[in-house]
């Protein structure tokens, strides 16, 4: 019976056509990355992402989520699955082209970080339904932001495979995106 029950209440929740998580996240947004590129929610080579909504010098979860995505992303690696960590930024006022890609690369060469306009930033922010509240301002570091704190698993096409929190320890991670990925990386 909790089956049932389990599958009726599955079956109400509605189902983005792209995505193969049972509820409406994900879907297309064009934002500007710390190279002053365009990127879109497709990784430009195909690969997989590991997408976080926070800001390059957040002291709170960012702090835990973006050193857990560039770790994730070597073991990946060692693996043989190609992972592009990526994060949207919540605080434009401080992640702006010309200074994102330091902070982040500190996480791992490979980041990506992406800001653009208010209304280009709303689009990525409801199609994965984060709320960004600003809270206080520190007088060292600036705003402090309220904001989603999952890592997507995106596959190449931007479409969502999963969400992890960023307490799981680096192993438990790569072990749940590594089965989400491995099949289709050997196919």
């Amino acid at each position: 019976m909790r089956g049932v029950t389990l599958a009726l209440c599955l079956a109400a929740l509605p189902v983005a056509a792209q995505s193969p998580f049972p509820v409406d996240i994900g879907g297309p947004y064009a934002l500007t990355d710390q190279y002053g590129q365009t990127r879109t929610q497709a990784d430009p080579d195909g690969k997989a992402q590991l997408l976080f909504f926070g800001y390059a010098n957040c002291l709170n979860i960012c702090s835990a989520a973006l050193p857990l995505m560039g770790q994730m992303v070597d073991a990946l690696a060692e693996g043989g699955m190609d992972v592009t960590p990526v994060m949207i930024t919540v605080a434009p006022d401080q992640d702006q082209v010309e200074t994102m890609g330091a902070p982040l690369g500190v996480h791992h060469a490979d980041f990506i970080g992406l800001t653009g306009a208010e209304d280009a930033l709303q689009v990525a922010y409801q199609a994965f339904n984060v709320e960004v509240e600003p809270l206080f301002e520190d007088p060292e570091h600036g705003w402090v932001y309220a904001h989603g704190s999952f890592i997507h698993l995106l596959d190449g096409d931007g479409a969502l495979l999963t969400l992890l929190p960023p307490v799981l320890d680096v192993d438990r991670a790569v072990g749940i995106v590594a089965g989400y990925l491995a099949p289709a990386q050997d196919g």
